[in-house]
């Protein structure tokens, strides 16, 4: 093939993703085989004269023929390809890892809508991400090619996948989940690991359906949990556990149908991964609760914040050795007792360690955590052209003129912070918004949190709607 030109749109902080038909074709996954496999075979030790790698793909009707075009590629480039086939994004990685191949690549659109698709990589080192994969796109630019013979085999992971997320499985008594996958790649999985467990376990939209007939597969938009929600209670279920488009992110609902954050999750998780690893960090993402870094310091750990991304945080958990971090998007990423990656069928499992040692519903393993205030996650939207210009302003506005007793944070976005309460807000990689949120110790500073937001983006002639 001579040199390929993807749309710029498409090469992603994380990942490759677009739209397909629009940015995105057969023609993009098979140069993609072609650039990423000579990538590999240059970076990764002992690849040169061909690397293994491992594909996998969702349930999205476009990831079959992607994954067929990105195979040839990889193929063409002298690699040697194990497909794995369809199933969650941590399979893949797992994949990766069991067989100690040196790269991998899952052909995913993760929780976006149905008509898009992508391509997350990694390496046996670690994340592809950033610079990578802008160095991954002129690779194809430049048409700089390596050549060879490889040759494509398939293995059927999913009974070993299954086995090893049950390995760390430790729940003494039987409760009653109700699980939704929202038609996600999850699914068949979900299935087999559930067969395995104790108890009793109602299963939602377990079926892999490209459409997502049901609800979109975004469990930390609330609405996408209303079902889940309805089947806890109708079914006295101890919780509720639901996954994204792809099974690297969690969400998860109480007993009574309350929905328990990520940061809140990560709390839960720090005091047995705390027990193991005495005074370790723990890495949270910049938009977490007070909450949680506050228990994690409690406990004897070192609560570390950093910039939102799922790559960039598995970069920070190799630059720290922590056992254990989280994003409040839903990405947990345990390397106690785990390899480090974000698995959220793993997620589950220790999630369901931990209420069984409880002896009780999943609340109470929260019911003694501060009462705190929150907004949701909201997202301004705002012009490609001006997404990251409009933080740095509001910076150089607010220095010098923050209130006493605040302070302020700008490892990723801009965190403003005070005893009583923080708010943030930071432009988001993967879309063209500004994404916010904030939290206080009552309504009343909440409210004057909000004030203190709004005052800010307004001068740059934006608003934003907490309603």
């Amino acid at each position: 093939m001579n040199a390929h030109q993807f749309d710029p749109v498409i090469l992603r902080e994380y990942d490759i993703r677009g739209q397909v038909g629009k940015n995105l074709s057969n023609e993009d996954a098979y140069a993609l085989g072609l650039a990423f496999g000579s990538f590999v075979r240059r970076k990764a030790e002992g690849a040169q004269d061909g690397a293994k790698l491992c594909v996998g793909y969702d349930g999205r009707h476009s990831s079959p023929d992607f994954a067929e075009n990105l195979v040839k590629g990889l193929m063409e480039s002298g690699n040697d390809v194990e497909i794995v086939g369809i199933g969650p994004t941590p399979m893949l990685y797992y994949a990766v890892k069991s067989s100690g191949a040196h790269a991998g690549v899952m052909v995913t659109g993760s929780h976006n809508p149905s008509d898009y698709n992508g391509f997350k990589m990694t390496l046996q080192s670690g994340p592809v991400f950033g610079a990578l994969i802008q160095e991954i796109g002129q690779i194809a630019a430049s048409g700089n090619f390596e050549t060879g013979q490889g040759s494509s085999s398939t293995r059927d992971i999913k009974d070993d996948y299954v086995a090893r997320l049950m390995q760390d499985f430790t729940g003494g008594r039987p409760l009653k989940v109700a699980w939704d996958a929202g038609n996600g790649a999850a699914g068949e999985i979900m299935r087999m690991l559930t067969a395995k467990l104790p108890g009793e376990h109602i299963l939602l939209f377990d079926d892999i359906d490209g459409d997502f007939p049901n609800h979109h597969p975004d469990p930390t938009v609330d609405k996408n949990l209303i079902d889940l929600q309805k089947a806890v209670r109708e079914n006295g279920c101890d919780l509720g556990i639901a996954f994204d488009g792809d099974g690297d992110r969690i969400g998860v609902v109480d007993e009574k149908g309350t929905v328990l954050r990520c940061d809140i999750l990560m709390t839960i998780y720090a005091r047995e991964v705390l027990q193991n690893h005495p005074g370790a960090s723990i890495i949270g993402d910049v938009k977490c609760s007070q909450v949680m870094f506050n228990e994690i310091e409690r406990l004897g750990g070192k609560p570390v914040m950093w910039k939102t991304g799922h790559s960039l945080i598995k970069d920070k958990i190799a630059e720290t050795g922590a056992p254990l971090a989280g994003e409040l998007s839903g990405h947990i990423f345990f390397a106690d007792k785990y390899y480090g990656f974000d698995d959220a069928l793993y997620c589950a499992v220790r999630l369901l360690n931990d209420v069984c040692d409880a002896g009780g519903a999943l609340s109470t393993l929260t019911a003694d955590l501060p009462k705190l205030f929150d907004t949701p996650e909201l997202r301004i939207e705002v012009d490609r052209e001006e997404k990251f210009e409009i933080v740095p302003k509001i910076i150089a506005n607010l220095k010098g003129n923050l209130p006493e007793g605040m302070a302020m944070d700008d490892i990723d976005g801009v965190r403003i912070s005070s005893e009583q309460g923080w708010w943030l807000l930071r432009p988001s990689n993967t879309q063209d918004v500004l994404v916010c949120r904030a939290e206080a110790s009552s309504e009343a500073h909440l409210e004057e949190l909000k004030t203190m937001i709004n005052d800010e983006v307004t001068k740059l002639g934006y608003s934003i709607d907490f309603s």
